[in-house]
């Protein structure tokens, strides 16, 4: 991380380690209300974060399904993706299903995905108690293809994780170097499947919540390097609620668990937008 951020911030990222984390939501409408109700701050990204501590099922809204947990970094990558109102979207790997929320809220037709038959059980019920509908598949995201090219697609990649360890301390116990590049190798797959899931001039997001590089903007320097049939398309300060401290020189989202430090942080969170040519 020294290498990466520098000394400074790679302190700033242990300290916000040391913290316990916020509990931030994403409500379904009216946030200004859910924020009076439940005594909470709406954060630049839209997100509202809590003040108190409670157990999250005890929490006025949760029975009605009026919103989900999901960090700040957490919504940004599937908003990448513009106005997705009656457009196709895939969502990748895509349980617990966060992400698929936001998608389905958007008036997006969405088609989640991931390998875990068990996780994708906890995705519809999710769903169920939001009264949200999605397809949903149970396969390997890197072998399955849709029946027809998606509008969209958001990749959601397995990673490291090293971007949420304030929120899973085991992370900095359980894995290594020799996972970060196993992983790198099996996020190299999942990129080139989903290139060909989209129609072209469709739209991809990979997001990933690691710290690593190799996990992050060296898979898509490589990807692109590669003479794959993407470019890049640069993420603007508005589309991270005007935090320009996001943005890399690239046009890519590189949120820290240190930034936003004087609300309580976020997660750690890479993403980069493509367009198949």
């Amino acid at each position: 991380w020294r290498a990466a951020y520098g000394e400074q911030t790679c302190r700033r990222i242990a300290e916000a380690h040391l913290r316990e984390p916020p509990l931030d939501i994403t409500v379904k409408n009216d946030p200004q209300a859910w924020a009076d109700r439940l005594d909470a701050t709406i954060l630049a990204t839209g997100t509202l974060r809590l003040h108190r501590r409670r157990p999250v099922t005890e929490l006025a809204g949760y029975n009605a399904g009026a919103w989900w947990v999901q960090d700040a970094a957490a919504v940004l990558p599937a908003r990448l993706l513009g106005d997705v109102k009656g457009r196709r979207v895939i969502d990748l790997c895509a349980a617990p299903g966060g992400k698929t929320a936001q998608l389905v809220g958007a008036g997006a037709r969405v088609t989640a995905v991931d390998r875990s038959p068990k996780r994708l059980e906890r995705l519809r019920a999710n769903l169920r108690r939001l009264g949200m509908q999605a397809e949903t598949i149970a396969a390997d995201a890197a072998e399955w293809r849709p029946s027809e090219a998606a509008d969209a697609l958001l990749l959601d990649t397995p990673c490291s994780a090293t971007g949420i360890i304030r929120r899973h301390p085991d992370v900095a116990w359980l894995k290594g170097p020799g996972d970060v590049a196993r992983l790198a190798a099996q996020q190299a797959r999942l990129l080139s499947a989903a290139v060909a899931m989209v129609k072209p001039g469709g739209l991809i997001v990979y997001a990933s919540c690691s710290l690593q590089p190799a996990e992050g903007r060296q898979r898509i320097a490589a990807l692109l390097a590669g003479g794959g049939a993407v470019e890049r398309i640069p993420i603007s300060a508005n589309e991270t609620g005007g935090l320009a401290e996001l943005l890399t020189e690239e046009g890519d989202l590189r949120s820290l668990p240190c930034h936003l430090a004087a609300v309580g942080g976020m997660d750690g969170f890479f993403a980069a937008r493509l367009r198949r040519r």
